[in-house]
């Protein structure tokens, strides 16, 4: 093989190097996420599309819609110096966090009143069971 046929893997391949299932990859090449190269029936995926489906899984992974994910692959793919890809990141990492940290707070709330309700009940069990004993 040549140096630039090295970079060429078949779905299986690109699935297990991402931890991921072929039926994934299909997903977003049907939303148009990821164009693998075709032989014959066969998708062939480039280190491009690889490195795609890495920033898509990232994206997902954090919490990015596939809007949002597929207007950040648009923005890398025309504009060379990323600047305005960097920007738009930052801000939608930016509501993100804000997201996160109010889900975050709700969180927290909803653990301390799960802890008292089972710190009660708890009590209530205890308080049950040494009366039975002193009955």
């Amino acid at each position: 093989m040549g140096g630039g046929e090295e970079e060429l893997r078949g779905i299986q391949e690109v699935a297990d190097s991402l931890g991921i299932t072929p039926r994934t990859l299909r997903f977003y090449e049907d939303k148009g996420l990821i164009e693998p190269r075709r032989v014959g029936t066969a998708r062939i995926y480039t280190r491009r599309e690889t490195a795609r489906m890495q920033l898509i899984l990232r994206g997902k992974r954090l919490g990015f819609s596939l809007r949002d994910i597929e207007e950040f692959l648009g923005l890398y793919d025309t504009d060379p110096r990323h600047l305005e890809q960097m920007r738009a990141l930052a801000e939608r990492c930016r509501q993100r966090i804000d997201e996160l940290e109010i889900q975050l707070v709700a969180l927290d709330q909803t653990l301390a009143e799960l802890k008292a309700i089972e710190r009660q009940a708890i009590e209530r069990v205890t308080a049950a069971k040494s009366s039975d004993v002193h009955a």
